[in-house]
């Protein structure tokens, strides 16, 4: 098959893509490099008027007309790409959003893709209408919308996630699912809100490229490390404000026992370089299933205090954890960190589990086989509606 694969995150694509071109197919990757961390892509978009005293101005000039230039930039970039963007077998885009521009342009970058190919699909793997309206319908539902709600994180903060609460961008909702032949969920984050919706194909788990993340059984002769990578910009969704308590706490609890690393914003090889020594990773406290710095950790015999809650336990028939269940609820992180620095035995066991877990659950070239089985089996079949 000849497949575009459009938008990044967390390297989701380029696992998928390195899965797919295992398996034989031609694959072109279109999109921004998901900031900092710049993934690679072939045709590479950037985003514009995004920074300094250009940001200020675009704000200003969309405040009095109406006009994003961000939008209006990567439309052109678009353009100029937009032959080597025809006559795939199958096109998936990444989010609702993909592109990050105003609705009104997103959609005429959409229609082109549309027109010129084949199918298109598209991933709930990040925020979108369905899965934003789910969480802010259901506030006891594990999601970052708890500390949205809770006033940790301001609306100026939370724009990603607000507008898609916005009424244009539910009807680029509805002019995507009217043309798209499907929608795809890569965690149970994204798959729970989606159940039971016509358009859903089901949960397809992030792959993972076990070929590059080599597993080293955990050592416990020296201290036991403990990291936490912290992005900025979602600092409050991924409750790290909750880990950092939590650690504040550890380290006086156990002075000899721990070596505490924390680093801020480092692009992705960088951040993986930081990590490999550690024991113990700090990932995210809103989250039902992991994400790639989850995953990739775990396959390289970590133990991660991400989302592990009882759906994904279910959904997996784990009897025996493969990570840790974090929560934003500091006093049970200190017991639950404690208990692992006690019980050190334990630390090496759950590596081991997350390891053989990632190989046969996430291991890259299956999931891209499954990909392939869910492009190849959805025949086009357009409607108006949800």
């Amino acid at each position: 098959m000849n497949i575009l694969l459009i938008g990044e995150y967390s390297r989701l694509h380029n696992s998928l893509k390195e899965g797919l071109q295992a398996l034989g197919h031609t694959v072109v990757h279109l999109g921004f490099q998901d900031g900092f961390k710049h993934y690679p892509v072939e045709l590479a978009l950037e985003k514009k008027w995004d920074q300094g005293w250009r940001k200020k101005c675009k704000v200003a000039l969309f405040k009095l007309s109406g006009f994003d230039i961000s939008s209006h930039l990567t439309y052109r970039q678009f353009v100029k790409l937009q032959s080597q963007c025809q006559d795939f077998d199958v096109v998936q885009l990444i989010n609702e959003n993909s592109f990050y521009c105003q609705p009104k342009t997103e959609q005429k970058i959409l229609s082109y893709l549309f027109a010129h190919n084949k199918k298109v699909f598209l991933l709930s793997c990040g925020d979108d209408f369905i899965n934003v309206h789910y969480c802010f319908a259901n506030p006891s539902y594990k999601s970052a919308a708890q500390p949205y709600l809770a006033g940790k994180i301001s609306d100026k903060a939370f724009t990603g996630v607000l507008k898609f609460r916005q009424q244009s961008f539910k009807k680029l909702h509805d002019y995507l699912y009217q043309h798209i032949q499907g929608v795809i969920a890569t965690d149970m984050d994204y798959h729970l809100p989606l159940l039971g919706h016509s358009r859903y194909l089901g949960l397809h788990p992030n792959p993972v490229n076990v070929d590059q993340l080599d597993f080293q059984p955990l050592a416990m002769q020296d201290k036991i490390v403990i990291f936490m990578g912290i992005n900025t910009l979602s600092y409050y969704k991924k409750g790290l404000d909750a880990f950092e308590t939590a650690l504040a706490i550890i380290e006086q609890k156990y002075p000899e026992q721990v070596e505490i690393c924390v680093t801020t914003n480092l692009p992705y090889a960088e951040y993986i370089t930081q990590y490999n020594k550690a024991h113990i990773i700090l990932d995210q406290a809103y989250a039902h299933d992991q994400g790639y710095n989850a995953l990739e950790a775990m396959a390289k015999g970590k133990v991660v205090f991400t989302g592990a809650e009882h759906e994904f336990l279910q959904y997996y028939q784990l009897t025996k954890a493969v990570n840790c269940n974090a929560t934003a609820n500091v006093d049970q992180l200190v017991e639950a960190i404690s208990y692992l620095i006690e019980h050190p035995a334990e630390l090496v066991a759950i590596g081991e589990r997350a390891r053989k877990f990632i190989e046969k659950e996430h291991h890259y070239q299956q999931i891209a086989g499954r990909y392939v089985a869910t492009w190849q089996n959805t025949t086009r079949n357009l409607f108006v509606g949800n």
